[in-house]
């Protein structure tokens, strides 16, 4: 059973998602809020009846007892019969709350037991209900077999399709019982992993446009350009040479302008060189003179290396356009579990990283790796922008 959810199971091809354990998954848990709710009911019911205390006394003791039920013992129950169409909360068993019961939970409890079990048994009334009615249709004396055998026929190729509705009821029911009762770091922890998956897939996605801007329209370009230079060299003075030359330097200025973009959306050097090589690159690229002492030779994931190569063109990109800086020196060093990188300038200072200078969307990006930026900019300069990234080591696991 690869998927995770009842949702999910949906998504599969009919047999498959017939012939798993999803819909009886489903019609369980369904069945479990019924039996909940009907027993809870019952009681309370029966309390009030049988009671021997005055009607408004009798009342609000089983009020009372409602409350108590669903803030001790409601919201953990859902949690675990949750986890029978949502495998993902099954892992985070451990992780479940057991203190006290929130307000929001509570009243997600009341409305289990007082109303969401009666939609629970609509839904499962009428996705079994017809489909029984329709096979034992023949079985009615007031049918003809005529129509008793064809209804029959039908009924019975209701019944796998019943599984859809409860299926979707259930796992629509799950996702608004695992947004309310799941412990915060869980849906924390969750929102952290789906966004790494995002950034990894990202980043394989820049890499392959790169690959393929690098493989395919450079080297047409390039052949392009050596064409027009040839037939440049051809052709005789006048007009058509005239053409021709500048058509070869618009060609040439095309393939430059392609080769920035093919840098800026991987570099290769990252790729064959490391993180220093790369920093290196696109610091001798800078308009303001910038020493790199970047001393380490290792490398990184392809993760971290991208953030930071990312981090640090951006922050060289910001030196040059807002700091009048004369001189930048980026410093790139371990420090032990850590990836350090410090960005140096004597700038006129004063950089926010509230301040709409890009600043945020870089500690966004670190976010992804666990990374922090901090910043030291008074006014007047000098401005240090300091890059900590976790790259345990092999021995510290």
């Amino acid at each position: 059973m690869s998927d995770r959810t009842a949702l999910s199971a949906l998504a599969k091809r009919p047999l498959s998602f017939l012939r798993s354990a999803w819909p009886w998954r489903s019609i369980a848990y369904l069945l479990s809020s019924v039996v909940l709710g009907g027993v809870t009911l019952t009681v309370v019911a029966a309390a009030v009846i049988e009671s021997s205390l005055p009607s408004g006394v009798a009342i609000g003791s089983a009020v009372v007892f409602a409350l108590l039920f669903c803030w001790l013992v409601a919201p953990h129950f859902e949690l675990l019969r949750t986890r029978l169409v949502d495998l993902d909360l099954a892992a985070d068993a451990q992780k479940m709350r057991h203190g006290r019961v929130s307000p929001r939970e509570l009243g997600y409890a009341l409305g289990s037991l007082l109303a969401l079990w009666w939609m629970d048994l609509g839904v499962l009334a009428v996705a079994l209900g017809v489909p029984t009615a329709l096979v034992t249709a023949p079985l009615q004396p007031t049918v003809v077999p005529a129509v008793g055998i064809p209804v029959a026929v039908a009924g019975v190729l209701l019944v796998p399709v019943a599984a859809y509705p409860i299926t979707a009821w259930a796992g629509a029911r799950a996702v608004v019982a695992r947004a309310i009762l799941a412990p915060p770091q869980v849906t924390l922890g969750e929102v952290v992993q789906s966004r790494a998956r995002l950034v990894d897939a990202f980043e394989a996605e820049r890499r392959r446009i790169e690959r393929d801007l690098h493989d395919g329209a450079q080297q047409r370009l390039v052949a392009l350009s050596m064409k027009l230079g040839l037939a440049s060299l051809d052709a005789p003075e006048g007009p058509l040479r005239k053409d021709l030359d500048e058509a070869h330097e618009l060609a040439k200025l095309a393939l430059s302008e392609l080769r920035e973009l093919i840098r800026g959306i991987y570099p290769q050097v990252l790729t064959d060189r490391g993180l220093g090589a790369a920093i290196r690159d696109v610091a001798g690229r800078s308009t303001v003179p910038i020493d790199v002492d970047f001393v380490l030779d290792e490398r990184f994931s392809t993760t971290i290396e991208v953030a930071a190569y990312y981090v640090v063109s951006e922050a060289l990109t910001n030196v040059a356009k807002h700091s009048n800086a004369s001189k930048c020196m980026v410093r790139g060093s371990r420090s032990g579990d850590l990836l350090v990188i410090e960005i140096v300038d004597d700038g006129v200072g004063g950089a926010d990283i509230n301040g709409g200078s890009g600043l945020q969307g870089l500690a966004d990006r670190l976010a992804v790796v666990d990374g922090t930026l901090s910043i030291s900019s008074p006014a007047g300069g000098p401005t240090l922008l300091r890059v900590e990234i976790p790259c345990p080591t092999a021995s510290s696991g």
